[in-house]
């Protein structure tokens, strides 16, 4: 069976890859593909694999975007970090969702669905658009609810509610949380920015987005800047940039 593999979280990609191999030797990875653009070349310039991963935020914006550049007629899993019950509306249709971290007992119950009710030969295997449409249109309102990191050889999901804020330091991304542990991720902050909930969480200058919950106290700051203080941290001061404070204000009330 040939997959292809759609996910800009590098981490997630090769803990899926690494899970395949362990339900089925065989399987062969086609591609591993990050962005809406390179899927719809590859789709242009490549024979169909038998089913296709794909998570539902990539690198340059939904997946559900592919679907209006290219015509896919293979079978689709889609991956995502949304909740289980927005999850269950796509589970009466013909395509099927994994939730992030990826369990290895649900990827083998999708696949043997998938076995089960596609024809690789038959015209069964099409995906249908208006579904695919209606159900991502419920889950892009939704924020992601966890960040995959890798800590050494682990996998090890965290819990957005956990986390104190998001910085950048020498051209990396960082979640620190609130057990005062830094662990790097594959995000840019202003890709963070898109994936988390405007309500909880504010970009207060070019280093930092942070949590709402977090904040200890705040205080004016000299050229009309806002200083911050944040609990779980090891970080003294937290400065909102001047063009960011009336935002601010209006963020916190």
């Amino acid at each position: 069976m040939k997959v292809l593999i759609i996910e800009d979280e590098p981490i997630a990609a090769n803990r899926l890859i690494d899970l395949l191999k362990k339900y089925d030797e065989k399987i062969e990875v086609s591609a591993k593909i990050a962005s809406v653009k390179k899927t719809v070349k590859w789709f242009n310039e490549n024979t169909e694999p038998d089913l296709v991963f794909m998570d539902i935020q990539l690198a340059d914006g939904l997946s559900f975007d592919i679907f209006e550049q290219v015509k896919i007629n293979c079978p689709i899993i889609f991956t995502t970090a949304y909740d289980e019950y927005a999850i269950k509306a796509f589970k009466v249709n013909s395509v099927d969702y994994l939730l992030k971290p990826i369990d290895f007992n649900e990827l083998a119950y999708s696949i043997e669905k998938y076995k089960t009710n596609f024809n690789v030969k038959t015209d069964n295997a099409s995906i249908q658009y208006s579904h695919i449409e209606e159900v991502i249109n419920k889950l892009t309102n939704k924020y992601k609810d966890r960040f995959v990191v890798k800590v050494g050889v682990h996998i090890k999901p965290i819990e957005t509610l956990n986390i104190v804020y998001f910085y950048s330091l020498e051209k990396a991304t960082y979640i620190h949380t609130n057990d005062n542990r830094n662990y790097v991720i594959d995000f840019s902050l202003e890709q963070i920015e898109k994936l988390v909930d405007p309500k909880m969480f504010f970009r207060i200058n070019r280093k930092y987005i942070i949590n709402i919950n977090a904040i200890n106290d705040i205080v004016s700051f000299s050229k009309s800047r806002m200083k911050i203080k944040l609990q779980d941290s090891d970080v003294e001061d937290f400065i909102v940039s001047r063009e960011k404070v009336n935002k601010f204000k209006n963020w916190l009330g």
